[in-house]
């Protein structure tokens, strides 16, 4: 019997229905998308800081820190452009293939060169002024007056009175036979040098006191640079050489131990370098106070301008 009940039992088949997927978004691609964008502009950045020089690296730099100022300005990566408000690129006047590192490289090796050939040229005037003293038996008597130095700035001619001997009648700019025949021979020496020519005048400390306050060391030392000048130009030099003439007083002397030593009264003649030469341009062109202009143009400067002490010594040796 229970066999037959257990045979009688319906059999029952339980069936599971598995659900089907989702439908998958398109999220991930997208996230994915930008991941990777983002990661080849992470690398692209590594790769172009490697490669930019730190003169490029500076200019990106700047440029963000002031755009304006870098496009108005110009500087590297604004093309080089004379345009007002330069575009971006490579510097445009650069040949092909060139660097900017080349053309640094390039523009001092010529430096290298003009101050090569002009130290050969300063050297051979400087030999020549030497002879032409050393020949001269009439000169030679004021050897110790004169003064030959090689500086950076080129070579300085120096012309200083001595001890009963001074280079302009006491108290105003005539010139004494002697200096005249110095002057000469030096503006003969320099007819054949292509340099240009910086002429300064200077005093001792003690003040001028002949004509009253409207005439100081200031005025004398220019004076006296003028009268220079025209002795040199007088000799065969041309006038266009010069590129300054400059009354300085009291205020770079030559004794700083002895204000009133004789010596610190003089004539300096330096005939510049080509880079000396280039600057001392640059600071012409600048715009100077009234003051400095009358130094820049052969004039007195504002005796205001110089600190050094004056020892009121009225009909001195000057």
């Amino acid at each position: 019997m229970a066999t037959d009940a257990k045979k009688l039992q319906p059999i029952i088949i339980k069936r599971v229905k598995k659900g089907g997927h989702g439908v998958h978004g398109g999220a991930w691609k997208i996230a994915y998308a930008d991941f990777v964008t983002a990661m080849m502009a992470f690398f692209l950045l590594m790769w172009l800081l490697g490669s930019t020089s730190k003169g490029d690296l500076k200019g990106l730099a700047d440029y963000f820190r002031a755009p304006l100022k870098v496009s108005m300005v110009g500087g590297n990566g604004s093309g080089a452009s004379s345009s007002i408000m330069p575009g971006g690129g490579a510097d445009l006047t650069l040949t092909a293939g060139q660097h900017p590192e080349d053309a640094s490289a390039a523009d001092k090796r010529r430096r290298a060169e003009t101050a090569r050939r002009d130290a050969q040229r300063l050297a051979a005037l400087s030999a020549k002024i030497s002879a032409a003293i050393s020949n001269n038996a009439q000169l030679r008597r004021f050897s110790r007056q004169i003064q030959l130095e090689s500086t950076p700035d080129g070579l300085k001619i120096q012309i200083v009175d001595e001890q009963g001997r001074p280079m302009f009648t006491t108290g105003n700019a005539a010139v004494q036979p002697y200096m005249r025949d110095i002057l000469r021979e030096i503006g003969a020496a320099l007819n054949g040098v292509e340099n240009k020519i910086s002429l300064d005048g200077h005093t001792d400390v003690t003040q001028y006191g002949n004509q009253g306050r409207s005439y100081s060391n200031w005025e004398l030392s220019a004076d006296r640079a003028n009268a220079a000048r025209r002795e040199l130009v007088a000799a065969g030099m041309p006038e266009d050489k010069l590129l300054r003439v400059t009354g300085l007083a009291a205020s770079n002397l030559l004794v700083p131990d002895n204000p009133t030593a004789p010596a610190n009264r003089r004539i300096s003649i330096m005939v510049l370098t080509k880079e000396a030469e280039e600057r001392q341009l640059g600071i012409n062109r600048e715009a100077v106070e009234p003051g400095e202009r009358g130094a820049a143009s052969g004039q007195a400067v504002d005796p205001a301008l110089v600190a050094a002490p004056a020892l009121v010594a009225p009909g001195g040796s000057r």
